[in-house]
């Protein structure tokens, strides 16, 4: 009976040891790529892949990082990497003008990553006053939201002398510049860590320019031949994102995992401001990665009265929506 009893036992472990091994290799791999280096801004897709969500969903994801001579938009294209998380809707509109087979499929950031700085005693008041002043920005699309709001005031880009952005804030500290483009999670912390005060913050959105970010890109050729593959990558990628968004804490320790050398501090407040930004607007009342079509088209449009992009580019012909609507609500509902 004994022996019976232990056949039976061996026989039932090799079956889920078998079964367990068929359902590893079964996992499908795929990859994304980041906009930068591991940092609490991506912190939802080292959640999904730490906590099993994309396991469940039958993947096995491979999160690469970024860099400055890493573009996800061509990565992507290339199919170097199945899914990377690019720059703002100008940036995929401009890729789709160059025909690059890519298409977002979520927009994590609702509201304007990027606002202006500028010293309290400088004069500036207002964008109007950003007119014959030393300006630095990203020109890696949040120069186009720059732009935007100058429109606003009348002032164009001849106005004032724009530079690229240093890596550090140290010109703007040391006054080298009058005008300085932070990104809220990122170097507004710093100079508030770094104690600098008496400063002002402009945010696009205040008048009235809102230029969401962050967009999940995938190859189209992905989209045809695999849209199920498609479909559990947005799946996990939302449930990480709306778990990091809740637990802040932990989703922090992940990160560090994949990059230990990180001030835990500074991720935590980029984690903060970035999850305001993600649920801010559609993000709470639709969901994390809603796609804001009227925002996104503003956005077009602002582009096509600078003619910086063909008017036959189309919000359409750069969006697929039908895989975000797809997301179960509660893995996407903050």
């Amino acid at each position: 009976m004994a022996g019976t009893l232990g056949r039976l036992v061996a026989a039932a472990l090799a079956v889920g040891i078998g079964a367990a091994a068929t359902d590893a290799a079964a996992a499908e791999a795929v990859s994304v790529r980041l906009k930068w280096v591991a940092q609490a801004q991506f912190a939802g897709f080292y959640v999904a892949k730490e906590k099993g969500f994309y396991t469940a969903e039958g993947l096995d994801v491979t999160v690469n990082p970024g860099g400055p001579n890493l573009n996800g938009e061509t990565l992507v294209a290339s199919g170097a990497d199945h899914f990377a998380l690019a720059g703002g809707i100008e940036n995929l509109l401009a890729s789709r003008a160059k025909n690059l087979p890519i298409t977002g499929i979520a927009m994590m950031l609702q509201r304007t990553p990027s606002a202006y700085v500028a010293f309290n005693d400088s004069g500036i008041k207002s964008p109007k006053d950003f007119k014959g002043k030393k300006v630095s920005t990203f020109f890696t699309g949040a120069h186009n939201t720059l732009y935007a709001v100058l429109s606003k005031f009348d002032v164009g880009a001849n106005d004032l002398s724009v530079v690229p952005q240093a890596v550090s804030m140290a010109p703007f500290i040391d006054r080298q510049i009058d005008v300085a483009t932070v990104m809220l999670f990122n170097e507004l912390n710093v100079l508030k860590a770094r104690g600098v005060k008496d400063f002002t913050v402009f945010r696009a959105e205040d008048y009235g320019v809102s230029f969401p970010s962050d967009t999940l890109i995938v190859n189209e050729k992905l989209i045809a031949e695999r849209p199920k593959t498609v479909q559990a990558f947005l799946n996990g990628s939302m449930r990480g994102w709306k778990y990091a968004a809740a637990n802040q804490e932990e989703a922090v320790d992940i990160v560090m995992k994949a990059a230990s050398g990180l001030d835990r501090n500074h991720q935590l407040g980029m984690l903060a401001e970035y999850s305001k930004l993600m649920v801010a607007d559609l993000g709470t009342s639709q969901g994390i990665g809603a796609i804001d079509t009227a925002k996104l088209e503003a956005v077009r449009q602002s582009l096509v009265d600078r003619k910086v992009l063909d008017a036959n580019v189309k919000i359409g012909s750069a969006l697929e929506p039908k895989f975000w609507n797809a997301v179960p609500v509660e893995y996407k509902k903050p």
